[in-house]
């Protein structure tokens, strides 16, 4: 039986809220903001509640299942990091007020400033922008104004492997610059010859994801670091896939002059469906004056008794801001707390699991899977979602099977570069058991793939929809409740 949707269940007369008496004279609204043709519901507080939350249980969510979506990082989100975004000094702070008021955020901040640099190995931090692709969009702004101070405003190639994530050509595209794409080798590293053929003067740097969408670690990293400081390129790091390196290695220690941090992804805030997100930008010294702003710094030194006085600055050069106020806060609050709570030594442990749980799946689906590239991956890898003997079944169908498992499908159909591709990312917080059910279902989808494909070109079964036309939904979604 169909639920009734929540209009449908509008009786006159019938209210969800009790208001006070005014003890004020009312105002009359604008004309304008008043329309005759919008007949709002009229509902009881229960039907409310009941409606929203029968909606929130047909969706998927990492808490309530296992969540591998490649290079997204879909990792279980620790409690204590809402809690601490939920108290009231952090809640309801405002970003119009004085920030003498402020301080203890300004603090919160600074303090996270100086932990990304430390992660990353770079300078300097600004927490302005709102996403990882608004971080790729900063750092090639960044890019091409330190290239326009050194007067060489020529340098508008932007070299983008094939194993890059999409939003790194987006992002060049929206700078004014042009993309050139860099093949792969066979082992899914940087090709080094074609790299050194591409580069020259009109080069402005290399954006470049380590570990790549193959979930792969870039073995010539610090030929390719050479190769285009040697050209006068800059070398930007997408930090997507830093889960695969926090405490292991340093992206600026590697040769990266900037970089973006994911912070709903790597530091733990749920996300997905459009946000939230948080995706600050990590520089080297030499580009430390051309970071959005504001930038938090320590205005006045504190004393024995005396804390320090912080406040909002704007680098000497700065590319401006990138969004409204000071970047997401509520997302800066849940880093601070999940980089204090696990510590240096967390923080390593976070990786070496991500890792040794990728490797143990890929292990477990390598005889079942073709898995192109035949290296130990970092935190993810990418299998074909195609089988020789089941020629009618694909990645999509695989993954839409998968659903009635109850697991979330994986990424698919992207890097590009793999053939109907399943990237898999299980993250640190998964137990064994989780992964070996995975594993299960996965070889059981791939047996039904030869006995019964019709199963999975009508996956999936039990969920609240069909298989949808997505590229419809896209580019016409039906967004009321009559079409």
């Amino acid at each position: 039986m169909t639920e009734p949707l929540v209009y449908e269940l509008s009786s006159p007369g019938r209210i969800g809220v009790s208001l006070p008496e005014l003890d004020v004279d009312p105002a009359t609204l604008p004309p304008s903001l008043l329309r005759e043709d919008l007949p709002l519901p009229e509902l009881s507080e229960s039907d409310v509640v009941r409606h929203f939350l029968r909606l929130s249980q047909m969706n998927f969510a990492v808490d309530k299942g296992f969540y591998p979506l490649g290079s997204c990082t879909m990792k279980y989100n620790p409690k204590v990091n809402e809690d601490a975004a939920r108290l009231p000094g952090f809640g309801f702070v405002h970003p119009l007020q004085d920030p003498e008021t402020a301080q203890g955020c300004l603090a919160l901040m600074h303090q996270l400033q100086l932990w990304l640099c430390e992660i990353s190995g770079m300078a300097a931090v600004s927490l302005q922008p709102s996403a990882g692709a608004q971080g790729e969009l900063t750092g090639v702004l960044i890019m091409r104004a330190y290239h326009h101070a050194r007067g060489e405003s020529d340098r508008r190639r932007m070299l983008i492997p094939n194993s890059a994530h999409g939003t790194n050509p987006a992002s060049v595209a929206m700078a004014g610059m042009e993309a050139v794409e860099v093949p792969s080798d066979r082992h899914g590293n940087v090709d080094l010859e074609a790299l050194h053929t591409l580069c020259d003067g009109t080069v402005a740097g290399l954006m470049l994801t380590n570990p790549n969408t193959l979930g792969l670690f870039e073995e010539n990293i610090l030929d390719v670091a050479e190769a285009v400081h040697s050209c006068g390129g800059l070398l930007y790091g997408d930090g997507a896939n830093l889960n695969a390196l926090l405490g292991v290695v340093r992206p600026g220690d590697l040769g990266f002059d900037l970089m973006h941090f994911n912070l709903h992804k790597t530091f733990s805030t749920p996300h997905g469906g459009g946000g939230p997100g948080s995706g600050p930008v990590g520089v080297s010294e030499k580009l430390a004056d051309f970071l959005p702003s504001p930038v938090v710094k320590i205005l006045e030194e504190g004393g024995e008794e005396e804390p320090p006085l912080f406040g909002l600055t704007t680098p000497a050069q700065s590319i401006g801001r990138m969004r409204a106020f000071h970047g997401n806060f509520g997302i800066l609050v849940r880093a601070y707390v999940y980089i204090r709570m696990l510590g240096a030594a967390g923080l390593r442990r976070v990786s070496e699991n991500a890792v040794l749980n990728a490797n143990y799946l890929r292990a477990l689906l390598k005889d079942t899977y073709t898995i192109p590239y035949a290296r130990n991956c970092m935190h993810e890898f990418v299998a074909e979602g195609r089988f020789a003997d089941a020629p009618g079944i694909g990645a999509i169908d695989i993954a839409k099977r998968l659903m009635d498992y109850g697991m979330h499908p994986p990424t698919v159909m992207f890097p590009l570069i793999v053939h109907d591709a399943l990237m898999i990312e299980p993250t640190e917080t998964e137990s064994k058991q989780m992964l070996d059910a995975f594993a299960d279902a996965m070889k059981k989808i791939a047996a039904e793939a030869r006995a019964n494909p019709e199963l999975l070109h009508e996956a999936p079964h039990n969920a609240p929809v069909g298989r949808l036309d997505e590229v419809r939904a896209a580019k016409q979604p039906v967004l009321t409740r009559r079409a």
